[in-house]
């Protein structure tokens, strides 16, 4: 599937009619796996991104060059639809289009564009946003970058969370003006909440870390929620197995009382094994 036909599956997501759930994704194999049992949709988030590339937590420190090169290597390994967490667009207007430029480039179906202000102000532990004036500019600089006319641009604000729903509101509404394809909302606590964010604006809905209140699938489709993201399990379950797995090696476990890992048969499955046999033929002339 090309870059555009894969932009072109998160835009019919977008203007369906049911709220999916995205899969979260954060390196080939993972993207792979998503794609195999069924997800519609990949979500590759700030977080995980920092995790599986730094091993660090989700405080800016990853770069642009890196993000959008792990990004590069999902889209190669599978061709689900992936949107990207593309944070505050690593700096100001300007950055913000060298970072549509870039993972453009590296495939990504969509990606977002928040008003955090990151990093985080010298003496301020709690989470700030930049005015709602150089958000603006942020979209205007992300729609502005866009080559192909399908990529997906979405304006994201977490302002529900920092300061009201009330300011969340209004910074969504002007981004809307200024043509995304979908807004994304975090921090929203309620269903009424979310339903006057809904009354409000227009435009497709991505929310991150909707309650166990809000998570009724209805309720969130009939807000035009298409995508609701249900934080990122997948790299967390990994990062026990890992440590689970080590641990025991190093205890002195012998490899047959080692336990969860992947068959062989899954192993295959994964890295197209069978596939990689038949090229080999093909072009190698290699018969085994």
């Amino acid at each position: 599937m090309t870059f555009r036909a894969r932009r072109g599956a998160l835009r019919a997501i977008l203007s369906g009619s049911q709220c999916l759930r995205p899969g979260s994704v954060y390196d080939a194999i993972s993207v792979r796996i998503a794609e195999d049992v069924g997800f519609e949709v990949g979500m590759f988030g700030g977080s995980t991104a920092s995790l599986a590339v730094l091993g660090d937590p989700d405080i800016a420190l990853i770069t642009l060059s890196e993000l959008a090169e792990q990004m590069r290597r999902m889209s190669r390994a599978a061709a689900l639809p992936v949107l990207v967490d593309a944070d505050h667009g690593y700096g100001n207007a300007m950055n913000v289009r060298r970072t549509v430029q870039e993972l453009e480039m590296a495939g990504a179906a969509g990606l977002t564009i928040e008003d955090t202000l990151l990093p985080s102000a010298f003496g301020e532990a709690k989470p700030q946003l930049i005015s709602q004036d150089e958000g603006v500019g942020k979209i205007k600089a992300a729609l502005d970058a866009r080559r192909d006319s399908a990529l997906v641009i979405v304006a994201r604000t977490g302002a529900a969370s920092v300061t009201s729903v009330d300011d969340a509101i209004a910074r969504a509404r002007a981004y809307e003006a200024l043509g995304p394809d979908a807004l994304m909302f975090t921090g929203v606590k309620t269903r009424g909440d979310l339903e006057a964010i809904a009354a409000a604006t227009t435009l497709p809905i991505v929310l991150g870390g909707p309650t166990e209140d809000m998570t009724d699938w209805d309720f969130l489709s009939a807000r035009r929620v298409r995508i609701a993201v249900q934080g990122h399990a997948p790299i967390a379950a990994a990062t026990q197995a890992v440590f689970d797995t080590l641990k025991a090696i190093r205890e002195g476990a012998a490899p047959k009382h080692l336990t969860g890992l992947a068959s062989a048969d899954l192993t295959d499955w994964v890295t197209r094994a069978a596939l990689v046999k038949q090229r080999s033929g093909e072009f190698l002339g290699l018969r085994k």
